[in-house]
């Protein structure tokens, strides 16, 4: 397997927009997560808790200990966080750190801050889609700022540690079991509602963390190897990495070239190929992230 690159004067280049450790980057983290803690608060008493959506998690719990029992949602997040964060920090070690301590502290402080907001909805679909989008913007923040909001999320990964299934089961029976509650104390239309407010929240974290552009990774196979290396080089000024192929019915050696593109780069990379060797075999796929020269730099 060989890389291939463009000639160094013509590479793009870009300086990474937070740098990969050092102060300026915990700085950054923290604004990441007390930013992320604010939003997930917010949405939380502007959808959800006045819609009774528990959709899974400390924050689920608290609405319906405010249904059942009467209690402060702030006050009930800390009185679970808390105690989860040191049972964390024992059975699981030290990578609950400062950031985790953090999420788990203001995420309750912010939702007692906010707690007498407007609410612009009592439609309760409403509420599950723009709470579900809310939280899932928040959780992703403060994700990208490597922390957490502690919560069940602890718990889940107790289990996993002593039972040995998997995070996502455990994660998954954690906010199942929140969800199935409601279903029992509030009603089953809520915990419909509780369900689809999951769901998108679970897409919205996937794009904040991983980022709303596609990419486009190309396998090319051609008898015009060279000829499309140079003009994929020289024209479309991108790097590629050339693969060992064999075929699958004649057994001959045939390479495989690999290039990663941009969504509006696509057309164009068809074009050339096409206009070097109209016989070119070539793949197409969509490829989520791409780190790297040319393309998103993480610290």
């Amino acid at each position: 397997m060989s890389q291939l690159n463009p000639p160094a004067a013509r590479r793009r280049r870009r300086k990474p927009l937070i740098a990969a450790s050092g102060p300026a980057r915990n700085v950054t983290d923290v604004l990441l997560i007390i930013l992320g803690s604010f939003i997930t608060a917010l949405t939380f008493n502007m959808f959800l808790l006045p819609n009774r959506i528990a959709s899974g998690g400390v924050s689920g719990l608290s609405i319906l200990g405010e249904d059942l029992f009467g209690l402060e949602p702030a006050y009930t997040q800390w009185g679970m966080n808390i105690p989860l964060f040191i049972a964390g920090v024992l059975l699981l070690g030290k990578k609950y750190g400062l950031r985790s301590l953090l999420g788990s502290i203001m995420l309750p402080l912010f939702v007692y801050v906010t707690k007498d907001w407007a609410v612009p909805t009592t439609n309760p679909l409403l509420a599950s889609l723009y709470g579900g989008i809310g939280v899932g913007l928040g959780l992703g923040t403060v994700f990208r700022g490597r922390g957490s909001t502690g919560g069940l999320a602890i718990l889940a990964q107790i289990i996993q540690k002593y039972t040995g299934f998997s995070l996502s089961l455990c994660v998954m029976l954690m906010d199942g079991t929140v969800i199935t509650l409601a279903g029992f104390a509030l009603s089953p239309e809520r915990a419909l509602y509780a369900l689809i407010g999951l769901f998108v929240t679970g897409k919205v974290i996937d794009a904040v963390e991983m980022g709303l552009g596609y990419s486009k990774v190309a396998y090319i196979i051609s008898n015009q190897k060279e000829k499309i290396t140079q003009t994929i080089l020289q024209d479309l000024d991108r790097g590629l990495t050339e693969l060992a192929g064999r075929g699958g019915y004649t057994n001959e050696e045939r390479p495989v070239l690999m290039v990663v593109v941009g969504q509006n780069e696509v057309t164009r990379l068809k074009t050339l190929v096409r206009l070097v060797d109209p016989e070119a075999f070539v793949i197409i796929s969509n490829t989520r992230e791409v780190l790297g020269e040319g393309f998103k730099r993480e610290g």
